[in-house]
């Protein structure tokens, strides 16, 4: 499980200027804009479509003319396996059910690890124009604005993120226990927005309180956890 919480914060500016991803975000906007649809990767609720393939082999393809030697770890189709103590951990489009049903709360999710830590992390979300940024011991932006967790003490000031996994299995039952017990609480509210990377970024810059989800997997929170823990927040 993955739990964020936070710290008291105030927002400041940066002249900071990150690399834009806006290859893959353009490849989101175009299909969106065309209507793609997409089909299940399997017998379950979690779908692939065009712009899912697209993307990855966009930004696989820059990333790897750069760094041929680096590890690779992409959510649909490639890996790449080396010696490097460097990996790119990529989801192409993290929310892709949102973007399939036309709801414009998607991105794409970029980080780098070195020997197992995240030292980069990248995430945009094209149809907001909105990219998070950080870099390890550098803090955390949005558009070049330095960001820091919300100043909330408690959880009837935190307004929280969840998600739902898609076996609709025991992770389902555990998440809505999890969400009783936040109510009990008095949890001033609870949200599902679908994509686990931008999740964390509205945590790393104070929209939300804090995040948890079960059974994620790397490329769902590689990036994000570095933007959280670089604005000031703790991942657990």
């Amino acid at each position: 499980m993955t739990l964020l919480f936070i710290s008291r914060r105030n927002v400041c500016l940066s002249k900071k200027k990150p690399l834009r991803p806006r290859a893959a975000g353009n490849i989101h906007q175009d299909h969106y804009i065309r209507g793609t649809r997409g089909r299940a990767k399997t017998a379950s609720y979690d779908l692939v479509t065009e712009a899912d393939l697209e993307s990855e082999r966009v930004i696989v393809d820059v990333l790897r003319r750069k760094f041929p030697d680096h590890n690779f770890m992409s959510e649909e189709q490639f890996s790449q396996k080396t010696a490097s103590e460097y990996t790119w951990i990529i989801d192409p489009l993290d929310g892709t059910n949102n973007f399939a049903c036309g709801i414009q709360f998607f991105c794409s999710s970029i980080a780098l690890v070195k020997d197992g830590e995240p030292i980069l992390g990248v995430v945009y979300d094209v149809m907001h124009d909105e990219l998070f940024v950080a870099e390890k011991g550098q803090g955390a932006f949005l558009n070049d604005k330095k960001i820091l967790v919300n100043s909330a003490q408690s959880l009837t000031e935190s307004m929280l993120i969840t998600g739902f996994y898609y076996d609709r299995g025991q992770g389902m039952v555990d998440t809505l226990g999890n969400m009783r017990k936040f109510f009990e609480q008095k949890v001033m509210g609870i949200r599902r927005f679908g994509a686990a990377a931008l999740d964390l970024c509205y945590v790393a810059c104070g929209r939300a309180g804090g995040f948890w989800e079960f059974q994620l997997n790397p490329w769902d929170f590689a990036a994000g956890m570095l933007l959280v823990e670089e604005a000031g927040g703790k991942v657990t």
